[in-house]
């Protein structure tokens, strides 16, 4: 076997099965001298796992296809589900540093990193290594903890683990997840997976430039540093957490208020755990003072949360063992670091001194998590790599930064995804590929693909290729009339590659009238792929039945389909009927400039609801030098916000974030299946009739009786409002101004769904005359438009508001405001 091509293989003689057989993956990195010869070779690299998708000697492999140094770049990632498409870009630079990041404690979850355990012998050896060390000091096998037994069928993470850890669920715990809790076995736990996990991306060729590490993580920076050996390290943690096991029970808690308000509140008591942000602290103390404190926060009206925990960590609550830890690291070997990293009691660079102070881990123990100083510590580090459990450091990174998708990249799941984690981590490694990561990519050889000159493929041809059948071909013509596109993958959904609601209603009478077969709206989400459909067409005419696929829908709030404007700019999109009406509102019709917007060269513009980022790009070619901050909370629609922001290499910094006039975080409910769609304040009966209306107005003209019929059926409706929930971090508009030094805002957009009054409410006085031009999208609820139309006039602006004829018998209304008189 090659050293450089990665496999997997199952073991039988360790302490801990895998739960089930392998699912074999392939990542394919791809690189070609011009955008063309990277879309030939993405096309027939796609086309080589629809043929063959996987050797059941090799599960998983990473390959590179063309000159590792090519300028164009792009990722194919193919397993469970087909294959797809990571994107395509020209990285900024070849060489761009990364920075290592290691969560500490509260995102730990049971079967974490299961999927590397079984798929990728160097993690599974670095666990292992770690389990018998860890052995004599915990009286157990830690692989016990984390891994309690075979799960059967696929990885559904328990939906209790991410609602206890923030405090909402009192659902009792399982007995595994008691003891994965604890503090003696969580520590040493979570210490062990992101060791494997570094050392996994080690294998990879990752060369990190600097780490930071919170609480916990930082022991792990440091033995990856080789301040500690592993098992020092090893001792350090299993001896640390059984003290604080043997301490008094504590609280913490969450407050979204600065550091210098919170330190005058906390009392003798309560300490300062955490500085994680400018307007985010985490306390610690004896749960009565910490009880006492919310109460008092409470009546304040400041937001804060309780965290889950069973100690206070970070406080002076942990004293009473600080200089136990101390004797402890004096039994140990402290070396000077090899790689830098950062200090979480000073927030800076660890120096030498302090990384070869036995006393150092005595302060770390009881010293703030100064986080946030160290996210600006790291400096001129390009790129961000969470390694371990869970997503908050990566969250928390997103909005110190403001950084684009792409920069900070996580590379395990969320506890409350069931997605494989082995996926997981080879998504993050193409997301680095994508972004110039300095990685030692020759380690990732081109294997087993025909290579052209220009670094484009073909497909491999063998006796396992597909062969589409009568129904399938004659079905690719009723896609690709209604999709106005012969490219149409076999393996790609109806709706990932242009398809919606409405398209999808005159794609079933076609299909009636060409095959006799009749399929409801459901079924064509659930069976959305041009060769699942064939077969439930097939299914139908033989007179069976469809039963629901176990997997449930095909579409996945993920679009694949690229739409070209009129103006010759292509954009990654949802729905073709929704971007080419907001294409021509904005850039055809002109609205904006009719209400008096004018955009000055070197503006700033700031984009509240991005969407798919069609207003920032008007901003970026309206005027030359425009600065865009462009917020979307919704994580599919940030995904082609980003697409198409790095595609036109637009000057904008975008933010996976919601604004408000609080700092909170609130369930957002996403509609993939209606235009992308979100809202933090859902209302189904109101959203129905707004759509119901909007479809009619759409309609008025060319409209047969039968599509009418359907488009207000309510079947459709019932399937476009199908939801997910995401959690969403919010923050108000003027905290982010603050952090990132605006002075001046030529024009502000607001598109957020029923929520323009808080983002309103989230600009501070001071903040207003900075503010030059506003439009925004507004719902007229009990005579709203009318109230924010007086608010605006009297903050100086001339103002106008209108409703668009699509949205005409809604409530929807847009507000178009300029300083000054016109």
């Amino acid at each position: 076997m090659s050293p450089n091509t990665i496999t997997a293989e199952e073991t039988h003689d360790r302490t801990v099965p895998p739960s089930d057989g392998p699912v074999l993956w392939h990542l394919a990195l791809v690189s070609g001298a011009s955008s063309t010869s990277l879309d030939a070779g993405l096309a027939g690299i796609k086309a080589r796992f629809t043929a063959s998708p996987a050797h059941e000697d090799v599960p998983v492999r990473i390959r590179t296809l063309g000159t590792a140094q090519g300028g164009h770049r792009g990722a194919v990632l193919a397993g469970e589900g087909g294959a797809t498409e990571l994107g395509a870009k020209t990285p900024a630079q070849a060489t761009a540093s990364v920075a290592l990041m290691f969560p500490g404690l509260g995102d730990h979850y049971l079967d974490m990193g299961r999927d590397l355990y079984r798929d990728f012998p160097v993690f599974r050896d670095a666990v292992d290594n770690c389990a018998d060390v860890l052995a004599p000091e915990l009286g157990l096998d830690i692989r016990e903890v984390v891994f309690p037994g075979p799960t059967p069928g696929t990885h559904t993470a328990p939906v209790v683990d991410l609602r206890r850890m923030l405090g909402r669920d009192e659902a009792p715990q399982s007995e595994n997840e008691r003891r994965l809790n604890a503090t003696r076995f969580a520590q040493p736990a979570l210490f062990v997976i992101e060791y494997a996990l570094a050392r996994l991306w080690e294998s990879w060729g990752a060369r990190p430039s600097i780490m930071i590490g919170y609480s916990l993580g930082e022991y792990v920076a440091a033995t990856l540093a080789g301040v500690l050996s592993l098992k020092d390290a090893l001792t350090l943690v299993a001896r640390r957490a059984a003290l604080i096991d043997t301490l008094p029970q504590g609280a913490m808690l969450a407050v979204m208020l600065p550091e210098e308000r919170v330190r005058p509140l906390l009392g003798a008591d309560v300490s300062l755990s955490a500085v994680n942000g400018t307007e985010f602290c985490v306390v610690a103390g004896p749960v009565p003072a910490v009880e006492a404190l919310e109460q008092g926060l409470t009546g304040q009206g400041a937001v804060h949360r309780r965290v889950q925990s069973t100690h206070a960590f970070h406080s002076s609550m942990m004293e009473p063992i600080a200089d136990e830890v101390t004797e402890l690291a004096r039994t140990l070997t402290l070396n000077t670091p090899r790689i830098p990293y950062i200090s979480n009691v000073t927030g800076r660079i660890i120096t030498d001194q302090e990384a070869t102070d036995p006393g150092y881990w005595a302060r770390h123990l009881v010293s703030p998590v100064r986080f946030a100083d160290g996210l600006n510590a790291l400096g001129a580090a390009d790129l961000l790599l969470e390694t371990g459990p869970g997503q908050t450091l990566s969250s928390m990174a997103t909005v110190a930064r403001g950084s684009a998708a792409g920069t900070i990249v996580a590379s395990m799941r969320h506890p409350l995804e069931s997605r494989s984690d082995s996926a997981v981590a080879l998504k993050a490694l193409g997301r680095l590929w994508l972004a110039g990561a300095d990685i030692d990519w020759a380690g990732f050889p081109a294997s087993e693909l025909d290579i052209v000159a220009d670094g484009a493929a073909t497909a491999v041809r063998d006796t396992g290729e597909h062969t589409s059948t009568a129904t399938e071909q004659e079905l690719h013509g009723l896609w690709a009339r209604l999709l106005k596109t012969e490219q149409l993958p076999r393996d790609a959904s109806f709706f990932e590659v242009g398809g919606n609601s409405l398209l999808a209603t005159r794609l079933i009478l076609r299909i009636k009238r060409a095959f006799g077969a009749e399929l409801s709206l459901r079924q064509v989400y659930e069976w959305a792929t041009l060769s699942r459909m064939a077969a439930a067409i097939d299914t139908l005419r033989a007179g069976g039945e469809l039963a629901r696929p176990q997997e449930g829908s095909s579409h996945t709030g993920n679009s694949l389909a690229r739409f070209t404007l009129p103006n010759g700019l292509t954009v990654s999109h949802q729905n073709e009927a929704e971007t080419r009406h907001f294409y021509e509102d904005i850039f055809e019709h002109r609205t904006y400039a009719k209400n008096g917007i004018r955009l000055p060269d070197g503006a700033t513009v700031v984009d509240v609801g991005g969407n798919i980022g069609l207003f920032t790009l008007f901003a970026h070619y309206e005027a030359k030098d425009v600065r865009v901050f462009t917020f979307e909370p919704a994580p599919p629609m940030f995904e082609l916000l980003s697409r198409n922001v790095a595609e036109h290499g637009v000057n904008a910094r975008l933010f996976n974030i919601g604004i408000s006039d609080t700092e909170a975080e609130a369930n957002l409910t996403f509609y993939p299946r209606s235009s992308g769609m979100s809202s933090f304040h859902p209302d189904d009966a109101e959203e129905k009739h707004n759509l119901r209306t909007i479809i009619a107005n759409q309609q008025k003209t060319g409209a047969d009786a039968e599509v009418a019929e359907l488009i207000s059926s309510d079947e459709l409706l019932d399937v476009r409002f199908e939801a997910i929930d995401f959690t969403a971090t919010l923050r108000p508009l003027s905290a982010v101004i603050r952090e990132q030094g605006i002075e001046r805002i030529d024009l502000i957009k607001i598109d957020v769904q029923k929520s323009e009054r808080q983002v309103i409410d989230g600009i501070a006085d001071e903040d207003w005359p900075k503010i030059q031009q506003m439009v925004l999208e507004a719902h007229d609820a009990d005579g709203e438009v009318a109230r924010l139309v007086a608010l605006l006039e009297g903050r100086g602006f001339t103002v106008r508001a209108e409703q668009d004829e699509l949205y005409v018998g809604t409530d929807i209304h847009n507000i178009y405001a300029v300083r000054g008189a016109r």
